[in-house]
């Protein structure tokens, strides 16, 4: 820890080709205190039966550590397997997966504090390195909770160019809303008289620019996988420096979330929504979309909200629920109140 500025940071980022197949090398090299310490391997059962092969062999390098098929993101969970760390004393925990995986072992390495090792399936979000986790609470209800880092990040190209493509989507669009996040934590700053830390924003901003101008359009070459990794962790770790989720949740998370709780039948991903989300946060900051919206169609990411189910009703309301989702949450729309023709005309513009 920084004993000036008091945050963690991760020991090491990893980026290569088949790294699962050696992660405990790279454990032994960047934080041999832990290597051969008693491990749990955190996962999904669907994962576990699509990559038996590398979880076992990840499972006997890491001292035959037991492999937990966990049954739901949820906090529950999570203590429950950080119970079962605390009495079985285990010292090590791997989360290998996507973000309800990741959110759910980070917490439970927070609960128990175990070290934590990150192990992405894909490349969804940015909670590979974020010091929060999104968890089920009760019924369709989530909870953003506090935790710590990973400890180390190891990330195998392979694995994500097998995952769906959507899940990398995702993780673009989630990567791409922190444009519009940035200028609402600068104007929620300016209102209550708060500090916006540099560095986080650079580092906020950095992962926005590196994906935004990245002359690699191909998502499958290991260039890009590396760009996007990096993003992804340069956002968690500015929300990590600055303490909170300002340098990369704005109004378009206000509306991604007013989606996953008031519209749980649309199936679209966080990081897609959020994007949606930031064409219509950058109208009402004054910014032109059509930076974003060129983005949109460079990548082929879909921006019509109809093709994820989004009626123009649906639409207006959930602009009008993302005001109330999060309280406390200064962003645009407390300064603005698009009436439904607005909201409808926006509507239009992304239908293209």
């Amino acid at each position: 820890m920084n004993q000036q500025t008091k945050f963690d940071l991760p020991v090491c980022l990893t980026v290569e080709e088949d790294a699962l197949y050696h992660s405990d090398e790279i454990i032994k090299t960047y934080i041999p205190e832990i290597s051969g310490q008693k491990t749990l391997i955190v996962s999904e059962q669907f994962l576990i039966d699509i990559y038996r092969e590398k979880v076992e062999d990840l499972s006997t390098d890491f001292g035959d550590a037991e492999i937990y098929a966990m049954g739901s993101a949820s906090f529950d969970e999570a203590v429950a397997i950080a119970k079962k760390i605390c009495i079985e004393d285990i010292k090590v925990i791997i989360g290998f997966g996507g973000g309800r995986v990741l959110d759910t072992a980070k917490y439970a390495a927070h609960v128990s504090k175990a070290a934590y090792i990150c192990i992405p399936s894909s490349l969804s979000n940015d909670s590979l390195a974020s010091p929060f986790a999104v968890l089920e609470t009760e019924g369709k209800a989530r909870k953003t909770l506090e935790c710590k880092i990973p400890a180390a990040i190891i990330v195998d190209p392979c694995m994500i160019k097998a995952a769906p493509v959507s899940q990398t989507l995702s993780g673009i669009g989630d990567t791409i809303a922190k444009h519009t996040a940035l200028y609402d934590w600068k104007l929620a700053a300016k209102k209550t008289g708060s500090r916006v830390d540099d560095f986080a924003y650079a580092l906020s901003r950095m992962s926005y620019d590196s994906v935004y101008h990245c002359d690699e359009k191909d998502l499958n070459s290991r260039v890009f996988i590396r760009i996007l990794s990096r993003a992804l962790v340069m956002g968690g770790l500015a929300m990590e420096i600055a303490g909170s989720s300002r340098p990369c949740s704005g109004s378009e998370h206000l509306f991604a979330h007013a989606i996953e709780e008031y519209y749980p039948e649309v199936k679209i991903s966080h990081g897609l929504a959020v994007a949606l989300g930031s064409i219509g946060a950058c109208i009402f900051q004054g910014q032109s979309e059509k930076g974003i919206m060129d983005f949109f169609k460079i990548y082929s990411l879909d921006p019509n909200p109809a093709s994820y189910g989004i009626t123009k009703d649906m639409f207006a309301d959930m602009w009008e629920k993302a005001r109330t989702v999060r309280t406390g949450r200064i962003t645009v729309l407390d300064d603005v109140h698009p009436d439904r023709a607005k909201l409808d005309s926006i509507y239009d513009i992304m239908q293209g």
